[in-house]
């Protein structure tokens, strides 16, 4: 049974460290290298609602250098900016370097093409067969995705999936942002197949996502911003994504990218069989909707 921790606290901080402390890193940290990857997409001065907070990625790899990483990598791939602006402006360069983290850009070169494979069903063809990736995301032993919680205007949601497979394709092959096509992609013909084959090619081992601050309305950018100090929290990326988009009021079949990882086999999209060990479903839905609309709304059972 997937266990999905979600907990709440005003301190983001403390909401980070209570809900992976019900997680044994142990096995995934310990004498590995660690990738550590934010939502990074763009920020400016005026605007860094879209990207991971500071103090978010802080407790994050404060809690990590615990159990003894053999390195720990904080990797960036930027979507519609240079990584390292979007990491200063962000202030999330200056927590890399007083953590003694490594700062990665996968955006830049060398370049190695990955194959990808899709569910082979005659109905479920991804259009993406291969994707150009800087080799270093390779070597990683253990990914943790830390994310928004969001929507998007058309992966409908942006949560661990959607973080790490629409950051590895290297913008400075692809283009900056990815969607000026310097060379020939099909990433947004069909965003939601690359998505799941992303998934399945680069699996990530936790899953961490926060609604600090969350964003309705419209997203990746843009959006309505609000506090929820929420944070979920999984081994199981796939089963996390599922419950952040619960939050957002969404089922698995209206996310297509969800709905396909789930035939991949990637991981658990039943809430019915997933365990919440602390914070339950509903407790949870009903502080986001309180948060986000200013009414605790209970449409979910579970």
């Amino acid at each position: 049974m997937a266990s999905v921790v979600i907990t709440q606290n005003e301190q983001i901080e403390k909401a980070i460290a209570e809900a992976l402390e019900q997680i044994d890193l142990k096995p995934l940290i310990g004498g590995k290298l660690v990738a550590v990857k934010p939502n990074d997409t763009w920020a400016s001065a005026e605007d860094k609602t879209g990207v991971t907070q500071p103090d978010t990625l802080r407790a994050v790899l404060r809690h990590l250098k615990q159990f003894g990483p053999r390195e720990l990598v904080v990797t960036g791939g930027a979507g519609a900016a240079e990584t390292d602006e979007v990491f200063r402006v962000a202030g999330l360069m200056e927590v890399v370097e007083e953590e003694g983290a490594t700062f990665f850009d996968h955006n830049c070169p060398p370049f190695e093409s990955v194959e990808l494979e899709y569910k082979p069903s005659a109905d479920v063809k991804g259009p993406q067969k291969s994707v150009m990736v800087n080799p270093r995301v390779l070597e990683y032993e253990t990914l943790i995705a830390v994310n928004q919680l969001k929507l998007h205007r058309t992966a409908t949601v942006t949560l661990a999936l959607k973080n790490i497979a629409m950051s590895y394709p290297a913008a400075d092959y692809y283009g900056h942002p990815r969607s000026k096509q310097e060379h020939e992609n099909e990433f947004y013909e069909d965003m939601h197949s690359f998505i799941a084959a992303m998934a399945k090619r680069f699996p990530i081992d936790l899953a961490i996502t926060v609604g600090h601050p969350a964003m309705i309305a419209s997203g990746p950018l843009g959006g309505h911003a609000v506090e929820t100090g929420l944070v979920i929290a999984s081994t199981d990326a796939l089963a996390a994504d599922v419950v952040g988009a619960k939050l957002l009021g969404f089922n698995v079949q209206a996310v297509r990218h969800l709905w396909e990882a789930d035939r991949l086999g990637l991981g658990e999209t039943d809430t019915g069989k997933m365990e919440f060990p602390i914070m339950k479903l509903r407790a949870a839905i009903e502080a986001f909707t309180e948060a986000a609309y200013g009414e605790r709304l209970t449409f979910e059972s579970a």
